[in-house]
């Protein structure tokens, strides 16, 4: 029996995938399994054309088998098998499947779908063992043959006995290095872990002799070790069943089997779709936000399964960023994987799939919103803030997507409204839709800049996100409506009085406003007389794109510079504090300057705004005092 070797790319292909292309051991076990489920899958297929076939699914399982003692690792099918020239074939050629070969001549019948579609993952048993044999007799064959290989010096391949048709195949495990263990593969408790972990959706049991305990036979207190053969896996993945067939409570154990999360999802989406793609999936929409969930540590994306077979952790191309949220699972048989299983190549059915799914979200987001308000609204309160993030992401490239779930507190209904609401309700005479930025409601409750809007009759939307108005730019217009903040230089609210008493007084004491700004000219762009002010003495108003609040946020950054919003200094004419501003005009320049300051300082506190000097400030306050 002479050696054979691999031909001179498929050992240096061998050579790669053993060092680099899996970046997880365990991986080998999927891959073993996944190919002895296609062994079963071509008997079935043979049963659906060959009336001499009687495909009784009982007859038909996977056992893994560990021997610690011997250091082997044994994964045995009932499958079809193979002969001696689909060894050759199949195990002597790195990359070359049997398994897709097959499922391309009968991809036209009815049936199970074939999984293994990625002729290396055989190979990877060589990440774990020093030698592997491969035992195996081809259905309607008395002969059985043995391949066996030590890496990648080649092969052999000699007949052999085996009573069954099937295959097994047998791993030398490795010993322990320094750096690495490799008794974890012949632990009982780790091999049942990695089959759940990748295999639990499999169609066909995979068994493996398990440790039980039983009490032992006329001695009280003490127990006997016995080993009772047991199914590992589910077989049949709650995704595939019809949803007639299952309850809340059954979608709600199902998250939390698969720690999902700790909280109890608010809603669950079952998709089936079997078109251009076909793939089934179970989505989630959380209770609550996960403590790391604006971490780098949190990774979004789904579980991606093929056929049963978990194939990703995360697959983030599934879900857009503001969705990430998102908890649940794909499992498609129409997806392209490249030849390790865990390299997704990002062809056009996932691209499919990821469109239909962010779909599927926004309606049932919608749904909530209509029909479930308080759901909504709890959700609102976990993840309100990433969908404003996805609003303001990407040059605002989502924002008719998300705009129509977005929820603002209103200073009318005293509660979350939508846009669409908001704008419903808009009087014929309002122009705009009004905003007011503040760190709380309370807060702009209080707002000078507030009034006159208030005072019109007209809704204000309350942000108290840093986010909204950075989101709101990026809407800029919604239903031909523009949005405008109270501290906006123009409300676009026409005065009741062609002549107003502001207008007079600006007029009036253009010279005294002129002082005014002179003091403070390198910190405010204009002093002005104000229309928006009924009962408070000063507020800001500002010009441009930048707001007070933006500016807030914008300092708050690292490397942030030295960003400000253009203000303008407003002074209520109708205050009296006014009339003590005329007088020190006209009387005291030096009081003119201390209350021109104070207001100065007043407004800032107001905004929330940090004073320069506090200490000046407080002396300031001293000498009105005196």
């Amino acid at each position: 029996m002479s050696k054979q070797q691999f031909k001179a790319e498929s050992k240096r292909l061998l050579e790669m995938m053993i060092n680099s292309i899996y970046t997880q051991r365990e991986i080998f076990l999927r891959e073993l399994i996944s190919n002895a489920s296609d062994a079963i899958d071509k008997i079935y297929y043979r049963a659906l054309t060959d009336d001499k076939i009687v495909f009784d699914k009982d007859h038909y399982y996977i056992k893994v088998i560990a021997d610690k003692a011997s250091r082997t690792l044994v994964i045995r099918d009932t499958g079809i098998g193979m002969s001696r020239e689909e060894l050759e074939n199949n195990l002597g050629i790195i990359a070359k499947s049997g398994s897709l070969a097959f499922k391309k001549e009968n991809e036209a019948k009815d049936g199970h779908d074939i999984i293994g579609q990625f002729g290396v993952g055989f190979y990877s048993a060589f990440m774990v063992a020093d030698q592997v044999t491969v035992i195996s007799r081809a259905l309607d064959s008395d002969t059985a043959f043995k391949w066996e290989s030590e890496g990648a010096d080649g092969y052999t391949i000699e007949p052999c006995d085996k009573a069954d048709v099937g295959t097994e195949v047998i791993l030398k495990i490795k010993d322990n290095t320094e750096d690495d263990s490799y008794d974890e593969f012949l632990e009982e408790y780790r091999l049942r872990s990695i089959i759940k972990k990748y295999s639990d959706f499999i169609r066909y049991p995979i068994k493996m002799d398990v440790s039980r305990s039983k009490p032992k036979e006329g001695s009280e207190g003490e127990y006997e070790q016995y080993e009772e053969e047991q199914t590992i896996n589910s077989l049949v993945p709650i995704w595939k069943k019809n949803k007639s067939e299952l309850t809340t409570e059954d979608y709600d154990n199902f998250y939390n089997e698969k720690h999902y999360g700790f909280d109890k999802p608010i809603k669950h989406i079952h998709i089936s779709v079997d078109g251009a793609v076909r793939y089934n999936a179970i989505l989630y929409i959380p209770g609550s936000m996960p403590f790391d969930y604006y971490t780098k540590e949190y990774e979004k994306g789904l579980e991606l399964y093929s056929s049963g077979v978990l194939i990703m952790n995360k697959c983030a191309d599934l879900l857009p960023d503001y969705f990430s949220f998102v908890k649940g699972l794909v499992d498609s048989e129409d997806l392209s994987l490249n030849i390790s299983r865990e390299m997704l190549q990002h062809d056009r059915q996932l691209k499919l799939i990821a469109k239909n799914i962010q779909s599927k979200i926004k309606s049932q987001l919608q749904s909530l919103l209509k029909d479930e308000r308080e759901k909504y609204e709890e959700f609102f309160k976990a993840f309100g803030r990433q969908l404003k993030f996805g609003v303001y992401s990407d040059y605002g490239m989502n924002k008719e997507v998300l705009q129509d779930l977005l929820l603002f507190y209103s200073s009318k209904e005293k509660k979350q409204v939508t846009l669409d609401e908001y704008v419903g309700r808009m009087p014929e005479d309002q122009k705009y839709i009004y905003y007011a930025s503040g760190e709380s409601i309370e807060r702009i409750e209080k707002l000078p800049q507030t009034e006159m809007v208030a005072d019109k009759g007209y809704e204000i939307l309350y942000f108290t996100d840093d986010i909204d108005e950075f989101a709101i730019k990026m809407i800029a217009t919604y239903k031909d409506k523009q949005f405008k903040s109270v501290s906006s230089g123009d409300l676009g609210i026409e005065s009741d009085e062609k002549d107003s008493k502001e207008d007079e007084a600006a007029s009036q004491n253009k010279d005294l406003f002129e002082a005014m700004k002179t003091l403070l000219a390198d910190k405010v762009k204009n002093v002005r007389a104000s229309k928006r002010l009924k009962s408070h003495p000063v507020c800001f108003s500002t010009e441009g794109e930048l707001t007070i609040e933006m500016e807030k946020v914008l300092k708050a950054m690292p490397n942030a510079g030295d960003v400000k919003a253009d203000k303008v200094l407003e002074i209520n004419v109708n205050h009296a504090i006014f009339k003590t501003l005329q007088d020190a005009y006209e009387n005291d320049k030096a009081k003119l300057d201390l209350y021109t300051t104070l207001l100065y300082h007043q407004a800032l506190l107001i905004e929330g705004l940090p004073i320069e000097d506090p200490v000046s400030f407080t002396n300031d306050i001293c000498k009105v005092m005196v």
